[in-house]
């Protein structure tokens, strides 16, 4: 494990205030070491140098660990989490170290990617990450509190897929780059955007967003 990798991590859970144990920064380290090895081979993302994985990948998705926890202060019984086109394991992966008691489902449909993160969850000791080789709309139930991705989809076709897998009340969460006003406008109106959250990445100059995102709410009904 490079000690700057660690370094580079313990700054970041400071900068988002993750509040992140030794063991949580260790394994990160451990799972970006696996992300660049199974790379060399089975070409699980385009991004090849080290530093710029750290900071495109495992920063990326740790900028988002704070919104993810505000969403569960809102819902202290939700549990089940879902990241779709998951490929190497993230956010999956990064949401499955930093929360522990959440059951963090990865799917995508190439084998290898699964076979990756599987490994990732033995190695790692994470028993509440599986893996699923599979398209989405054909998961089975039970359905999930939270729908996650990144750099999957458009907006509409994310919510179109991924409508089955949402347990009634639950949430999806889609990060993105710039604000996408012209996918919101795009989507149906299965799916109600309640707010755009601007995500500051620690070290990217980048431009990040998370897009919530909700079934709609049915109308009182007119009393008398």
């Amino acid at each position: 494990m490079p000690p700057d990798t660690a370094a580079a991590i313990r700054h970041w859970g400071e900068t988002l205030d993750l509040g992140l144990a030794d063991g949580q920064v260790d394994a990160l380290a451990a799972y970006l070491a696996l992300l660049q090895r199974w790379n060399a081979t089975y070409n699980l993302t385009a991004v090849r140098d080290p530093g710029e994985m750290r900071t495109q990948h495992l920063a990326d998705c740790l900028a988002v660990v704070p919104a993810l926890r505000r969403w569960r202060r809102a819902h202290p019984l939700a549990r089940r989490v879902l990241d779709v086109g998951s490929g190497g394991g993230l956010p999956g992966v990064v949401f499955a170290i930093t929360e522990p008691d959440l059951q963090i489902v990865c799917v995508d449909t190439v084998g290898k990617k699964v076979a990756f993160i599987r490994q990732v969850a033995l190695e790692l000791q994470l028993s509440n990450l599986t893996a699923e080789h599979a398209r989405v709309e054909s998961l089975p139930a039970p359905a999930f509190d939270l729908v996650v991705c990144r750099a999957f989809a458009s907006l509409a076709d994310f919510v179109a897929l991924t409508q089955r897998a949402l347990a009634p009340g639950g949430m999806w969460m889609a990060m993105k780059g710039r604000p996408p006003g012209d996918e919101i406008a795009a989507l149906p109106t299965s799916a109600h955007v309640f707010h755009v959250e601007p995500i500051a990445v620690p070290d990217l100059q980048a431009e990040r967003c998370v897009v919530w995102m909700q079934r709609p709410t049915a109308p009182a009904p007119e009393s008398g």
